[in-house]
């Protein structure tokens, strides 16, 4: 196996998420990436980054008309993604874009049918999927540790308020996730949506409700120039979803930004449950809940009453069996890189991302119309990583098979 070739990638939209982790795993972590130009609305911005990483700033338009870059990755707000992906595709990039495709189903299903006529990849992040707690997960299922699954229910809550110093009052401060494109059934069902399909497959049909609970949130920092005043929130802030999937399991999926963080993520199986960590993150317990996973402890005499004891399953922490335990925001790009330079299908290909991307929308649509919504689209279950004892930056040998 040769060394390959590396894969020229240009970044649009330079904002936090840029900053803190994709630009510096772009250039450093990935081999096969080469971070080589970046642009963003606020030239500054793209200054300050170029500089950073010794590469070039760029407009949009020449990161478009440069014939050495082969990958343009969106990093911009969720109203924004449309606009650049389309310009992308249009110019032969291939793309790949931070969650969510776009605000509309109807924006989704122009980009998909433009990267099919573009012919170039078109991926949907988020990646988080590809870390290496969900592949332990995704083995596990595999294997038959928890038997047939049944049954899976999530739910995520957090609290988004107007409560920054500045919130809203500049781009580095801008709170997309209260405008639309970027309202938590989009910013974190991203998460939930890619884990679940890489878990247990395609979606038949949904059910459920999605709202903005509260319509109008105030400025509640006193050093905030528009403290007091309230903003209009034209974004859904819960969603309430049941999924059928074609394999049969059902499942549930809550969403909330209007009360405080907590979350869960269950898959119930014939013979266990594995209990998984929050999906915004590539790490974390992947625990089981299985009758006879653990040896029994020597037998003590009950000071009091029946001992149950032996009719609760233990639940047991699995070995993490995968790579990408870290933050490894822009995986998913590598894994693209790998797939460009052997032919292959990526594991964010665009169906996946669409799919999830729907699910949201269907669920929206069943609530206003009391309806269960059948999904249009459908996805097979992305190709897994596979388990092997690596050390250091040879993990990414995994994404080159």
């Amino acid at each position: 196996m040769a060394q390959k070739q590396k894969v020229k990638v240009a970044i649009i939209g330079c904002g936090t998420i840029c900053k803190n982790i994709y630009a510096p795993n772009l250039a450093n972590k990935f081999y096969i990436t080469d971070l080589v130009g970046c642009a963003d609305r606020i030239p500054e911005r793209a200054a300050a980054l170029a500089e950073k990483y010794n590469i070039k700033q760029m407009t949009n338009e020449e990161i478009y008309n440069d014939p050495e870059i082969e990958i343009v990755v969106n990093l911009t707000n969720p109203d924004s993604h449309y606009e650049v992906s389309k310009d992308a595709m249009n110019a032969g990039k291939n793309v790949y874009s931070e969650k969510m495709m776009a605000v509309t189903l109807e924006e989704g299903k122009e980009l998909y049918a433009l990267a099919k006529e573009k012919g170039v990849y078109y991926i949907i992040g988020p990646d988080t999927f590809l870390g290496g707690s969900w592949q332990t997960a995704r083995k596990a299922i595999d294997d038959g540790l928890i038997g047939t699954p049944v049954a899976m229910t999530c739910y995520y809550s957090s609290n988004y308020q107007l409560d920054g110093e500045m919130t809203n009052m500049n781009p580095d401060n801008h709170m997309f996730v209260l405008h639309p494109g970027g309202g938590i059934p989009y910013d974190f069902g991203g998460y939930y949506l890619h884990n679940i399909i890489n878990l247990l497959g395609s979606i038949k049909r949904v059910g459920g409700f999605c709202k903005t609970m509260f319509p109008e949130k105030t400025y509640r920092n006193p050093r905030h120039p528009k403290y007091g005043e309230t903003m209009h929130i034209d974004t859904p802030t819960s969603i309430a979803g049941a999924l059928e999937f074609e394999n049969g399991v059902h499942g549930t999926l809550l969403i909330t930004s209007d009360s405080t963080m907590r979350f869960q993520f269950q898959v119930m199986g014939t013979k266990g449950i594995l209990v998984l960590n929050d999906p915004n993150f590539f790490g974390g317990a992947v625990n089981i809940i299985r009758m006879g996973a653990a040896a029994k402890a020597p037998f003590t005499p009950p000071t009091q009453g029946p001992d149950f004891s032996d009719f609760m399953p233990p639940e047991l922490t699995l070995p993490i069996t995968h790579p990408y335990r870290d933050d490894s925001r822009g995986v998913g790009v590598a894994d693209l890189c790998y797939a460009i330079r052997n032919g292959r299908k990526p594991r964010l290909y665009m169906d996946l991302g669409y799919h999830a991307f729907e699910t949201i929308h269907g669920i929206w649509r069943s609530g206003d119309s009391g309806q269960m919504y059948e999904m249009q689209s459908r996805c097979d279950r992305p190709a897994p990583i596979e388990a092997l004892s690596l050390s250091g930056t040879a993990e990414e040998y995994v994404l080159d098979l």
